[in-house]
């Protein structure tokens, strides 16, 4: 137990130090620097060449979001996720340990180039969110927490962060076994993760973009706004273009749905108009017994 406790204790000093040096010391592999830089190029692309023109620049929610980037990309991780990711970690090892398992890796890729490796954990990373994103609309009480992030009435870069913390805990205990199971261990896995990032915030932008044939591949702005549609066709009862940032899963899997551009579409969900519009409203929604527990 004791382990246990000093594993939180660590892991709360060491992410609030590695926060602080984050921000003080810029450098090639900064989240903080990538994640606020990104954030101001998509953003001024949405000021000068914004799809729906008469949205407003500052859209209804834009603030709220705004705190989501902030808060479930740094604040969560500060106030508990980091403790409690190394704790289950801890424990997952300690389980395995009980059965003379050392190691869980079952496909060495580190004799692979660095690119390659990099392409191998992109793909298997976003297939494995693909299928989780799925679940979240199909499982009455994950789709409670996703709720949230449907929410969004007016579409803007900042909106791929307008999620529940609840779902980083699916997202990341899914994962977590599949990846660890291939021998990665480079530290260049940032790249990928800002890549998505990148191509997240493209997606929810006010940006009229499809990308041409690339399109089939990588998710898009056009794509993506047919995820929020408030009404969903009857083939597609629980919902469609599931992908984060490939789109290549949905049009496989036969759930890819573009009838038309979806410029002036509306995005939410039946019932959302009683739904709450400040943050602790909203992370204290799913836990209500009288919120809705179904998509359709």
């Amino acid at each position: 137990m004791n382990d246990y406790l000093k594993i939180i204790s660590d892991s709360f000093t060491g992410y609030f130090k590695y926060l602080v040096d984050e921000i003080t010391n810029p450098g090639w592999t900064n989240y903080f620097y990538w994640l606020l830089g990104l954030s101001l190029l998509v953003f001024t692309l949405e000021v000068l060449i914004p799809w729906r023109k008469k949205q407003a620049v500052l859209r209804k929610g834009f603030w709220l979001d705004a705190f989501y980037v902030v808060f479930n990309f740094f604040l969560f991780s500060l106030i508990g996720y980091n403790a409690l990711s190394n704790v289950g970690v801890a424990l997952f090892n300690d389980f395995l340990g009980l059965f003379g398992i050392t190691n869980i890796v079952a496909i060495e890729v580190n004799t692979l180039p660095v690119w390659a490796q990099l392409l191998l954990m992109f793909v298997i990373a976003d297939f494995i969110q693909w299928n989780v994103h799925r679940l979240l609309h199909r499982v009455p009480w994950l789709w409670k927490f996703h709720q949230v992030h449907h929410s969004v009435k007016e579409m803007g870069f900042a909106a791929q962060f307008r999620f529940h913390f609840v779902e980083t805990l699916v997202y990341k205990s899914i994962q977590y076994i599949p990846l660890a199971m291939i021998g990665f261990g480079i530290e260049q896995f940032f790249v990928v993760h800002m890549f998505a990032v990148f191509v997240g915030h493209l997606n929810h932008a006010n940006l009229d973009w499809s990308y041409g044939k690339l399109g089939y591949i990588f998710n898009n702005p056009r794509m993506h706004i047919w995820h929020h549609a408030k009404e969903l066709p009857a083939q597609h009862r629980y919902g469609m273009n599931f992908g984060l940032t490939l789109s290549i899963w949905d049009y496989l899997f036969k759930t890819a749905y573009v009838p038309h551009s979806g410029k002036d579409i509306e995005i939410g969900f039946h019932g959302d108009e009683q739904f709450p519009e400040d943050f602790a409203g909203q992370v204290k929604y799913p836990f209500s017994s009288s919120s809705s527990n179904s998509q359709t």
